[in-house]
């Protein structure tokens, strides 16, 4: 979840108990640095990641696609 840009970080406060700092820790300690270094170019600063910044329009944590049966 954390990876995938479109899932926000208080999805995944909800889902399993971490804060963005505790996830951010996390993924620090998982993924290679370069893997590390990616992931947070990308989520730094992306409206999708966090509530607040994302549009009222959208309400769901997860991109329609993403789970495809």
């Amino acid at each position: 979840m954390a990876w995938e840009d479109r899932t926000p970080f208080e999805a995944i406060e909800h889902l399993y108990g971490l804060n963005q700092h505790q996830l951010i820790e996390l993924m620090r300690k998982e993924l290679k640095r370069s893997s590390f270094e990616l992931w947070r170019k990308r989520t730094t600063g992306r409206t999708t990641k966090h509530l607040k910044l994302r549009s009222p329009d959208i309400s769901r944590g997860y991109c329609p696609t993403q789970y495809k049966r």
